[in-house]
């Protein structure tokens, strides 16, 4: 299984596809097929069909996941988009770090 360096409720910014230079909060991240959605990127319009009478069909806007490679996380301190470092301290612990400032993510 691979791991993401981008996890949930983190600020990225969009770098490649139609949707480049936006940003927005990651929602969900699938570390399997290496994907994660980003609200209020990627936006598909669905037609959902009613199956019952108690259900209500529509035109739906859905956010669909983005390749993890097309994102960048946007740190915290120096408000830029950023690759990020790891590092074990000395109790076992893994931390995230902003390449550019060296804060903690």
């Amino acid at each position: 299984m691979n791991s993401l360096k981008i996890k949930k409720d983190d600020n990225v910014l969009v770098i490649a596809g139609k949707d480049r230079g936006r940003s927005g909060k990651v929602i969900a991240t699938d570390a399997k097929n290496g994907t994660v959605i980003v609200s209020g990127v990627n936006i598909a319009t669905k037609h959902k069909k009613p199956r019952n009478m108690q259900e209500q069909g529509g035109i739906i806007k859905q956010e669909l996941p983005l390749e993890a490679s097309n994102v960048m996380v946007v740190c915290s301190k120096c408000h830029k988009p950023t690759r990020i470092k790891t590092e074990v301290s000395a109790s076992g612990e893994k931390t995230r770090i902003c390449k550019k400032c060296g804060a903690q993510l």
